[in-house]
């Protein structure tokens, strides 16, 4: 049953993906420099320059890859950093390229070493050297490649190599969406799904989405289910009922943003911590901890990053009815 929901979540996600930069809700400075980009590419006949995407998950990277590829006209491979683990994997992907295609690799800052430096080298003079041979007597010989435009997406630019982040031709760096924008995201995900939700119903969903799209979708998917199940109209409590069915709390915390809190405050007095001893303490992986659930806490102002570790501020103490220690 369980593959039978994610199927449909994904199906769902497909569905409510934006198909061209004029439907993209939000981030109105990077669709603006990607529409110029891309236009110019177009009058002039060439493929357009290598994209970075950078900011956390959930904000449409894959989206504006996909995006960038319907714009050119062009196919797409997707791909993501944790599956090219050999240089030899690489090269299988960028020699069967056409020309003009669009390559999208997802979490590029986790490709080993070796294939970063085989992919300078495909970036800008659209070749791959390859290894024949074994030992002394072996040799390179190099081979051409066709054009492509290599879309690259990451949650952590800064564990990019500077070499490879110099040979994009342009960097978008998302950001987190405006409680507007994502009113915007819902409404258009609500009309698609045929889920009726008044003006309060929309900006309660919207302030609970962490200003993240992906968050904001996930959320009207289970509130629609509510909606069916209890035959209620689209209405402010409504959609409170259904959160709190589904753990999300007034703020947007859901049941590890709350654990991740709790473990800081009662476990470590409130900090300092390391950010692998917080996730050894909810029984989480260290990168989920790190990459999903630090920034926003850290975002809405509930931890603070030290040297020394990360620390619960004096909000964080009060969301859960405690008394912050004097002098913090």
């Amino acid at each position: 049953m369980s593959e039978e929901v994610d199927d449909e979540d994904v199906a769902l996600d497909g569905a409510l993906r934006p198909a061209s930069l004029a439907e993209f809700v939000g981030q109105e400075k990077v669709r603006r420099q990607l529409g110029v980009m891309l236009s110019a590419a177009r009058i002039e006949g060439r493929t357009p320059d290598h994209v970075l995407l950078a900011g956390p998950p959930g904000l449409g990277k894959t989206t504006l890859a996909m995006i960038v590829a319907r714009e050119t006209g062009s196919p797409l491979r997707l791909s993501s950093g944790p599956t090219i683990s050999h240089t030899g994997d690489l090269a299988a992907v960028l020699s069967s390229l056409t020309e003009g295609e669009t390559l999208f690799i997802d979490e590029i800052h986790r490709l080993p070493r070796g294939v970063e430096e085989l992919l300078y080298i495909a970036m800008e003079d659209f070749r791959i050297d390859i290894m024949v041979g074994k030992g002394p007597g072996a040799t390179t010989v190099p081979l051409e490649i066709a054009p492509f435009t290599l879309v690259g997406a990451t949650t952590r630019s800064g564990l990019l190599p500077a070499p490879l982040r110099d040979r994009f031709g342009y960097t978008a760096n998302l950001e987190y969406y405006e409680v507007s924008e994502i009113e915007s995201v819902v409404s258009r995900s609500a009309a698609l799904l045929g889920v009726d939700l008044d003006t309060q119903a929309v900006n309660e969903l919207a302030r609970r989405s962490r200003g993240t799209p992906r968050i904001a979708n996930r959320l009207l998917r289970r509130v629609r289910d509510y909606l069916v199940v209890h035959g209620e109209a689209g209405s402010r409590d409504a959609v409170q009922a259904a959160l709190t069915v589904f753990d999300i709390d007034d703020h947007g915390l859901d049941r590890l943003d709350r654990a991740v809190l709790v473990a800081l405050i009662e476990s470590f007095r409130g900090g300092p911590a390391g950010i692998a001893t917080l996730a050894s303490a909810v029984g989480e992986e260290r990168d989920t901890v790190e990459s999903v659930v630090e920034p926003y806490l850290v975002r809405v102002g509930l931890i603070s990053r030290t040297p020394r570790g990360r620390i619960a501020t004096p909000a964080a103490w009060e969301l859960l009815g405690k008394k912050p220690p004097s002098g913090l």
